[in-house]
């Protein structure tokens, strides 16, 4: 039986989602790509019974055509591929991609349109809101919570118990000891603000 999926995004980002699609049953994977003529455009007379994944690497990007999606009465579906590990307490939001061996750990939340990309840990009681992404082998202790738009780079650590604001990008690498206010972008060990214009 076919089983159909658009998936909004055709860059190197949209072939890992199509892959996890495939791991959750989609044998027809139909890209939907504004800027590249060679795959299918959106329009809101696409056909309404097959669901929506955004596979855009943007935060905010994605929460624009997520919300525009939802508004044009398509459904959006979240992927989870079954190499991960997730508690049975854990709530998990609309259009979620959970990549390859990833963990999350009781009573967490993941919200809207997150990224948890591959081999990251996201340990009990953390919160994640909406269009957030955490890079792969990034390592969330328990009790964090990452803001809205937020960007954790490529194996960074946050201890136990830290509030990371909104709109913040977390460097490849960084060890976060601190709790980090909105708009701000940090890197190294321990991680530590940068000041882009000087």
């Amino acid at each position: 039986m076919q089983k159909s999926i658009y998936i909004y995004g055709a860059s190197g980002h949209g072939l890992v989602v199509a892959d996890i699609a495939r791991d959750n049953g989609y044998n027809d994977i139909i890209f939907i790509d504004d800027g590249d003529n060679s795959y299918v455009s959106y329009t809101s007379y696409l056909d309404k019974d097959i669901p929506f994944i955004i596979a855009i690497g943007d935060n905010k990007i994605r929460e624009i055509l997520q919300t525009k999606v939802l508004n044009n009465g398509f459904k959006v579906v979240s992927l989870i591929h079954s190499s991960s590990i997730i508690s049975s307490s854990v709530k998990v939001g609309l259009g979620v991609v959970i990549m390859p061996n990833v963990v999350v750990n009781a009573y967490s939340i993941i919200g809207n349109g997150i990224i948890l990309n591959t081999s990251c840990v996201v340990e009990h009681e953390c919160i994640i809101d909406d269009f957030a992404h955490i890079s792969p082998n990034v390592a969330l202790a328990g009790d964090v919570k990452v803001g809205k738009y937020t960007h954790i780079g490529i194996g960074a650590n946050v201890i136990q118990g830290i509030d990371i604001g909104k709109n913040n990008i977390i460097g490849a690498g960084a060890v976060v000891i601190h709790n980090v206010e909105n708009n701000k972008k940090l890197i190294g060990i321990p991680a530590r603000e940068i000041n882009e214009s000087k």
